[in-house]
């Protein structure tokens, strides 16, 4: 029995440490592709305003410090607020658990009618769980939620806030290494490959179209460019 106890648990571990590690990995996506389009949109206006190539490297460090924290900033307040949520859900259940358990009860069974499942069948299927794990079963049932399990935000934090600095990187360092006759090209080509790169990620994670989400992000990078660029010229 002890053993059944300890391998239970340790599989509950080892799914919310995946379900943590999958939440850090979409934080890292989305944060990279910020800091790659954020960072190569400033160089590009301040590089169309004035040719002092250290001007355009201070104002690319700076973006891409900023847009690192407010990343970081932002997927921390946002997961924290979802990971809040989970827990006054879990609350509210347990107390509905105790005042109103038929209405519970109801609830368990009608969800595996949808399913299928006879109502006869269904009544029993909600008389063993809910005598055996009432909440875990009521959270899965209403919520899709797992006991315990909330979203690590200072794991988002720290992956949106790397991966925002690490795309950043990749058009500040092809526009300050390269040569200056091939400072544009460098950086454009950079952009591409990593926005692309980011997109595949995305796609990849969410079982989506991979060629679109590339071309997507392909032409977002570009148009992005061309934007910042014109505004650089203009003012």
């Amino acid at each position: 029995m002890d053993i059944k106890i300890r391998q239970n648990n340790k599989s509950k571990k080892e799914h919310m440490t995946m379900d943590e590690k999958l939440n850090a990995v979409r934080a890292g996506v989305l944060g990279s592709n910020d800091g790659i389009l954020t960072v190569v949109g400033v160089l590009f206006s301040v590089a169309a305003a004035t040719t002092n190539s250290f001007a355009i490297f201070i104002a690319g460090l700076a973006d891409l410090l900023a847009c690192a924290l407010s990343m970081a900033s932002g997927e921390y307040a946002s997961v924290s607020s979802q990971s809040d949520s989970e827990k006054v859900v879990v609350e509210q259940e347990r107390e509905l658990l105790k005042t109103d358990f038929a209405s519970e009860h109801k609830t368990v069974e009608n969800f595996y009618v949808d399913r299928g499942v006879t109502r006869h069948t269904a009544v029993l299927i909600a008389d063993e769980l809910l005598s055996k794990s009432p909440l875990e079963t009521m959270l899965s049932v209403k919520y899709d939620i797992t006991l315990g399990h909330y979203l690590n935000p200072w794991s988002a934090a720290w992956a949106s806030l790397f991966s925002a600095a690490l795309g950043g990187i990749f058009p500040l360092a092809a526009l300050i290494l390269s040569p200056v006759r091939y400072q544009f090209i460098a950086t454009i080509g950079a952009t591409v490959v990593a926005v692309a790169l980011t997109g595949f990620l995305s796609a990849s994670m969410s079982n989506g179209l991979v060629k679109r989400a590339m071309l997507r992000n392909v032409i977002i990078g570009l148009v992005t460019i061309m934007i910042h660029y014109g505004v650089g010229k203009i003012f």
